[in-house]
């Protein structure tokens, strides 16, 4: 694509835009967070608990106050950034190799293959992504491993889908087809002629899937089958907290509203992805 007409749809993306502002905000704080917390994300301090924010005690603001235990909600939601950003990485990567690799492979084999992979893509759809967390996590204890390895399984087959789609549009065309002529096997096929004309949609639904992966990390930490306590997660806080809504409402809303700030940032870059990169699938 012309760089010139990348940069004219990019200006004339307010998603791109602002999407891609919010996200560099949050992996600058993510990056920057051991660096800048004003007390340790665990120190108990039960005589500043449920502090509104902007206390000041012993020279230390408490900016967003304090939570049940007396543990500064700025410091906490700092180091819930990084757990968030870390998951939602590892996560996303895993989730998009072996979407991505079925996906190829079920849309240029066909047949029985493609059928078995689908038919695994609708089991998958079937199960809810919480459910699969209560079962994996009461069976085998909850970790952040385990939490990804839910992620994956769960995540997997909206990239299988597109793949497959979209493989199956261009394996048909003429490269394709001379390259099979002239006895260039599968695996080269696949990788090195298909993969790279199938990368545009993948790119943007690996930047949805980010938000969507913050979004159930924090669920399955609400129910404490993800990040565990004392570990600070944007989903434990706002349930350690859930109890104190009615007296000490900044516990809750600094977390829900940090959860709110990620998951719009990396959908809205996603929206403006597509209008960049797939301008024919604007809304």
């Amino acid at each position: 694509m012309d760089k010139r007409i990348l940069f004219n749809r990019i200006k004339k993306s307010p998603q791109f835009m602002v999407g891609g502002i919010m996200v560099i905000l949050l992996i600058i704080v993510a990056i920057l967070a051991p660096h800048i917390v004003p007390v340790d994300k665990n120190l108990n301090n039960t005589a500043l608990r449920l502090m509104p924010p902007g206390t000041v005690s012993e020279g230390i603001t408490y900016l967003f106050g304090t939570d049940h235990l007396g543990r500064d909600i700025f410091s906490r939601l700092l180091i819930g950034s990084r757990v968030s950003i870390f998951i939602a990485f590892v996560a996303t990567f895993t989730t998009a190799v072996v979407g991505v690799s079925l996906g190829i492979l079920a849309g240029y084999k066909g047949g029985i293959i493609d059928s078995i992979i689908m038919r695994c893509t609708e089991i998958t759809m079937a199960v809810p992504t919480l459910t699969l967390g209560v079962v994996i996590m009461a069976v085998f204890g909850a970790s952040i491993g385990k939490l990804i390895l839910i992620m994956t399984i769960s995540g997997w087959v909206s990239f299988a889908r597109i793949a497959r789609n979209n493989v199956m549009i261009i394996k048909g065309r003429e490269f394709v087809q001379a390259s099979k002529a002239l006895g260039a096997k599968s695996f080269v096929i696949m990788w090195k002629q298909i993969f790279p004309n199938i990368t545009t949609p993948l790119i943007i639904q690996v930047s949805s899937s980010f938000g969507q992966v913050i979004l159930q990390e924090s669920s399955l930490s609400y129910l404490y089958l993800g990040v565990q306590p004392p570990d600070p997660s944007w989903g434990n806080m706002i349930a350690d907290c859930r109890n104190f809504l009615a007296v000490a409402p900044w516990t809750v809303i600094a977390p829900g509203v940090a959860l709110m700030y990620a998951v719009l940032a990396f959908n809205l870059l996603g929206d403006g992805l597509r209008d960049v990169l797939d301008p024919k699938q604007q809304r």
